[in-house]
């Protein structure tokens, strides 16, 4: 297919379905804890917004989690047809990283997403509770594990290589590996800033509509002090983050900051735009700040990174692409801080529900967070390059022996499905955020004991009138 080799359709094909399948984890995460403050407020303040607020998220929830799932399943199948030779190398690690994930999170979830979302009325608001908390658990020792198995693939450590195969040795080690806490931390806060966005948007297009209600008024409102608070912690936490893969992914770091060499006592500049490119080893076209590059990396004026250069050519990530999906998250990050900032002072204002253009804005941010997780992911995964084990086994060792030809079918396959089963699944959750939370929506969901009880299942919740023009 269009020149590429079996190599980088298995990998075009792994970045495609990954690209959909972290979408929904990542929505899981934050809704579900999102669903846990909702319903202790519920139950502290016994206000109804919060309960109608629960309900209508719920079955987003519900959707979203269904097409996790299923699009992790195709994941776990492609590490054994794709890529074999990394499953016969690394299985002894990541088999058991992500059995504990099945095991632990994935049955703590299923276990207690039944009482979740149909329990109301049929256990205690205790036990109820009780349900949400475990799920909202489960979605993050689900993070904790998987991001323990892509961590480990970045920075390995606590193995042993035994007759051409990785065995564990110390499994500490192996799960708290050095990049570990930061990729967890920063995931799961990107996870809970992406929902904050979405919910903050679906609330903004609502009260542009004239839906001035009160659980707009509150998805808004609490979505955005989530904004203001969390974005600070995230860049923090990405800072920390990249220094470590300076210590260990060097060529990573050199790579998104299109960095090719040092100059003898000169410092390192923070390149904000340019082209690299990989040929002529250079970033053409650079609009550059002097020394940041060394403030920001080196906490000094003048301290020095390696530079591309400084690895030979078959051991270079991509520069030209790591440096614009890394710009691009890091651009979204930004805009998100100034969202956080303009909310607080249109709070101050009293303007937060009434102002056109920051509810206009705020809608548009609605995506960004789920863009920069693309983005964020991309740069981690493609900076890893040219190694699947980082400094232990390359990707082009790990790929099955596949034809170019088989691979491509099966990716033509895999893009038809996708878009028809995903693309009717997020269709469905946009046609639920288009209909909002209803007045006394959690009345029609909690009928009182002995009364005929309605569907409670998430794809009864859509009405069959919702306006085409925003369906």
């Amino acid at each position: 297919m269009f020149g590429f080799t079996a190599l980088e359709l298995a990998r075009i094909q792994f970045g495609f379905t990954i690209s959909f399948h972290i979408i929904f984890p990542a929505i899981t995460i934050g809704l579900a804890s999102y669903l846990a403050v909702l319903e202790g407020l519920w139950l502290w303040r016994k206000d109804e917004v919060y309960r109608a607020l629960y309900f209508f998220w719920s079955k987003i929830f519900a959707v979203n989690f269904a097409m996790g799932v299923v699009s992790g399943l195709v994941m776990a199948y492609q590490f054994g047809t794709n890529w074999s030779y990394f499953s016969t190398f690394a299985g002894s690690i990541t088999g058991p990283l992500l059995a504990y994930e099945v095991m632990t999170a994935f049955f703590l979830e299923a276990g207690f997403l039944g009482v979740m979302l149909f329990g109301w009325n049929k256990v205690g608001p205790g036990l109820h509770f009780f349900a949400t908390i475990m799920v909202a658990m489960g979605t993050l020792m689900s993070t904790f594990w998987i991001l323990a198995s892509n961590s480990w693939m970045q920075t390995p450590q606590g193995f042993e290589i035994i007759n051409g195969r990785v065995v564990p040795v110390d499994w500490l080690k192996v799960i708290f590996n050095p990049s570990f806490p930061y990729r967890l931390a920063h995931m799961t806060v990107a996870a809970y800033l992406a929902v904050a966005l979405f919910v903050g948007a679906s609330g903004a297009w609502h009260l542009l509509k004239g839906r001035d209600t009160p659980p707009m008024r509150t998805m808004l409102s609490m979505a955005m002090w989530m904004v203001l608070i969390v974005t600070p912690v995230q860049i923090a936490i990405g800072d920390q983050h990249g220094l470590v893969d300076l210590e260990y992914q060097p060529a990573k770091i050199a790579a998104v900051e299109g960095h090719w060499e040092n100059k003898p006592g000169e410092s390192v500049p923070l390149i904000l735009f340019g082209v690299p490119d990989m040929s002529a080893e250079m970033t053409h076209y650079t609009v550059e700040i002097p020394h940041l590059g060394s403030l920001l990396l080196t906490h000094s004026w003048s301290g020095q990174i390696p530079g591309l250069k400084d690895f030979p050519p078959q051991d270079r990530p991509n520069s030209t692409i790591v440096f614009w999906t890394f710009r691009i998250m890091a651009g979204l990050g930004f805009l998100m801080l100034l969202l956080g900032f303009w909310s607080c002072w249109a709070r101050w204002r009293k303007r937060l529900y009434q102002s056109k253009f920051f509810l206009r804005f705020t809608v548009l941010m609605g995506p960004t967070g789920l863009i920069a997780i693309l983005a964020g992911w991309l740069t981690t995964e493609i900076g890893r390059q040219p190694w699947v084990v980082y400094g232990v086994m390359r990707t082009r060792d790990a790929v099955s022996n596949h034809s170019a030809l088989a691979l491509s079918t099966t990716l033509l396959v895999f893009i038809v499905m996708y878009c028809a089963v995903f693309g009717t699944g997020i269709s469905y959750i946009l046609k639920l955020v288009a209909k909002g939370p209803q007045e006394g929506e959690a009345y029609e969901h909690v009928p009182e004991r002995g009364q005929s009880r309605r569907p409670a299942r998430p794809l009864s919740a859509a009405p069959d009138d919702i306006d085409p023009a925003i369906g």
